[in-house]
């Protein structure tokens, strides 16, 4: 199972040092979601982490940042629904019912479906599937290797992603939690090793 990770939207301390290990630890595809942050504070903050790593970032905001700096593709939301003319690598969205997945999963190169668990990083986000669902949607071909479940995922629950249907598994909070900074780095790595483990295991 592919496994995605997506930044805090908040900045934090030693960030770019905390990605960077990440990303020597394996990391194949990050998600740079920083909604309140300026194009030039997006553009530097690329600047600290590797330039090898530039094509497996993915951008949430300032599309135009893209093909300029080689990254790996942009991300459609609600703030930025439609992708300008130039873009150059993946395409994704956010879904939040399948309907929305049925309609964009042929269109796009890969769709978010959320929350599919309680979110841990958001309080009061709660699951929006019931598991026969998500079933019967993988049966029916609407959830299939290009759709990758985030909200509440954590190591323990990988499996269940698997067994419906899921490509992969986007994660935030169970990765952050507690992250405030170099000391708590090894940490960092300790749970993203554990989310490595269960995405591989029956792979």
């Amino acid at each position: 199972m592919e496994l995605i990770v997506l930044t805090a939207p908040e900045w934090l301390p030693d960030e770019t040092a905390a990605l960077s290990a990440l990303f020597e630890q394996g990391l194949q595809r990050l998600h740079l979601r920083k909604p309140a942050a300026t194009s030039a504070e997006t553009e530097a903050f690329i600047a600290g982490l590797p330039a090898a790593v530039r094509p497996r970032i993915v951008l949430h905001d300032h599309f135009a940042l893209q093909p300029r700096l080689g990254l790996g593709g942009i991300h459609l939301n609600g703030r930025n629904p439609v992708p300008p003319s130039d873009v150059t690598g993946t395409v994704s969205r956010s879904c939040h019912s399948l309907a929305e997945v049925a309609a964009w999963r042929d269109r796009l190169d890969y769709l978010f479906l959320s929350p599919v668990f309680d979110s841990i990083s958001k309080q009061g986000y709660r699951a929006g599937f019931a598991p026969e669902e998500l079933l019967r949607a993988a049966r029916e071909g609407i959830i299939d290797r290009r759709v990758m479940a985030l909200g509440g995922i954590t190591p323990d629950n990988l499996a269940r992603v698997r067994a419906w249907g899921f490509g992969g598994a986007a994660v935030l909070g169970d990765l952050w939690q507690g992250y405030r900074g170099a000391d708590d780095l090894p940490e960092l790595l300790r749970r993203f090793g554990a989310l490595q483990r269960a995405a591989d295991f029956g792979r």
